[in-house]
């Protein structure tokens, strides 16, 4: 959607300056829809190691990554050698960051130019004093397990590095489409995914509105510990339209049909409409959402945009934990056993020791008991009764030595060394 002109001057004069980098062959990808959704007055940069990727890409600003070690031919997919070389463009990109106030990142995750680039664009954006928003893809499961958990690692490198990170699953956007959609729309649809994302949140922070959104309200839904970060869009038209929208949006893959709103810990609710957008549509929304998600952290944004016509629009940031007890009860933890911390591995043979037991202090003596502790005759150690065994014969028959009946038997020392020991010594058996 592009932006009237009164609008983007009315951005400008909040003073924000934003910058959109698209980084590795997927970020790119996605300056060219994000170009056209209408951020006009935002800066585009594009960032990648692979030269014939970057030349096509329409950004009016391009950084070529790892000229000494890439050599414009990529990174062959190692997350290590697009992190070593962002590294080596630092002074580059901290001239392009330096004095922004919001920085969009858009990029792909496990590859080698976006996994291992994209934290170090996003370190080096934080170190200019931007606020940082991530938006990226994960692989589809076709892709491979090694490649999800290249994501998996990088994402979380990218979480300690931004402000916030902003998950599409390409798994779960491949449910807006059927089974006759070509994989070029696909990967074109993902693209405008990402470019709805950054567009959308770009208006709500730049733009004045009927309730406004700054990036530290942003940063309250976003940058909470141990989360990840899903959105969604949906509109509609008509009388009906606050309704339709909600229905859409909860039903959206991308929510896991709306599984991602009932374990949701935060929300940000952002409506858009044309002039006509009223209260009641408002209020109408708003309690729709706290019945489906009560108790979240909630921030509400709300703008008019003559561009939108008789539409009304709603995106949706979701944050949940992703940390697998963190709905155990304090309580039950301690009954959880513990986590192995890999000290096996550094110290083989050894065990770790158990932990000890915990013995509940004796009861409280009674005057009965210490009449009868008193009464019992001194030295006593032990009330048990000691039996004394004895030694029995058993009745087992008695079998003929066979050919060494006549033999003469084995004496040592006057002891016929053919009897068992315990029967020549006397022992007892128990």
């Amino acid at each position: 959607m592009n932006l009237e002109p009164e609008q983007t001057t009315a951005a400008e004069s909040r003073g924000l300056l934003v910058k959109i980098l698209g980084v590795g062959g997927a970020g790119c990808n996605a300056l060219e829809p994000l170009m056209a959704a209408g951020p006009g007055s935002a800066a585009f940069i594009a960032v990648n190691t692979d030269a014939m990727e970057l030349s096509r890409c329409p950004a009016p600003v391009k950084v070529a990554l790892g000229n000494r070690t890439a050599r414009g031919l990529g990174t062959s997919g190692d997350p290590e050698r697009g992190r070593v070389a962002a590294e080596g463009a630092l002074p580059r990109l901290r001239e392009l960051l330096a004095g922004s106030d919001v920085v969009f990142i858009a990029t792909g995750l496990g590859g080698g130019t976006g996994t291992g680039a994209s934290p170090v664009v996003a370190a080096a954006a934080r170190e200019a004093g931007a606020f940082v928003v991530a938006f990226v893809t994960l692989p589809f499961e076709c892709e491979g397990a090694e490649r999800s958990r290249c994501a998996r690692a990088g994402l979380e490198r990218l979480q300690a590095a931004a402000d916030g990170v902003i998950t599409i699953p390409n798994e779960a956007a491949q449910k807006l489409f059927d089974e006759s959609t070509t994989a070029v729309e696909m990967f074109r649809a993902v693209n405008a995914l990402l470019a709805d994302g950054v567009a959308g949140l770009w208006r709500l922070l730049a733009r004045p509105g009927l309730i406004h959104v700054d990036a530290s309200v942003l940063l309250s839904v976003l940058r909470r510990r141990h989360a990840e970060c899903r959105f969604a869009t949906a509109a509609a038209s008509g009388p009906n339209r606050s309704a339709e929208a909600l229905e859409r949006l909860f039903a959206h893959p991308l929510l896991d049909g709306g599984e991602w709103l009932t374990d949701a810990e935060a929300l940000l609710v952002s409506l858009v409409g044309g002039p006509g957008l009223t209260m009641a549509e408002i209020n109408r929304v708003m309690h729709r959402v706290n019945r489906q998600c009560d108790g979240v952290h909630l921030v509400l944004g709300a703008l008019v945009d003559p561009g939108m016509g008789d539409a009304l629009g709603i995106t949706l940031v979701a944050s949940r934990s992703t940390r697998a007890d963190a709905d155990v009860p304090a309580a039950d933890a301690a009954a959880k056993p513990a986590a192995h911390d890999g000290s096996e591995f550094l110290h083989p043979g050894q065990t770790q020791r158990p932990a000890s037991r915990v013995v509940a202090p004796p009861p409280a003596p009674t005057p009965e008991n210490l009449d009868r502790l008193k009464a019992a005759p001194s030295g006593a150690k032990s009330r048990r009764k000691h039996h004394t065994a004895e030694q029995v014969e058993m009745p087992l028959e008695i079998v003929s030595k066979g050919r060494f009946e006549k033999s003469e038997p084995t004496l040592r020392n006057g002891e016929d060394l053919d009897y068992p020991t315990f029967v020549r010594k006397g022992v007892a058996l128990n």
